[in-house]
């Protein structure tokens, strides 16, 4: 499976569906996070037109999920 080409803001909702919450905003930088029981995840996601495929592929590693799971939160 490719990595879509997709924006930041796309990818915000996304995360925002698998259970994270913006926490903050700098710049063109927003700041996510999610609880598990053990730990709390954070993630940076830049507010571009179109993410880096590498830099996409990070932010999906980093919330711990996989390229499948990404793609099902349309």
């Amino acid at each position: 499976m490719k990595i879509p080409l997709i924006s930041g803001i796309e990818a915000i909702k996304r995360l925002k569906r698998a259970g994270f919450i913006a926490t903050r905003q700098k710049g063109s930088h927003v700041r996510l996070e999610k609880y598990t029981g053990e730990k709390t995840i954070k993630i940076t996601v830049p507010v571009h037109d179109e993410l880096k495929k590498g830099t996409l592929n990070r932010i999906i590693k980093d919330a711990g999920l996989t390229l499948e799971e990404f793609e099902k939160l349309k």
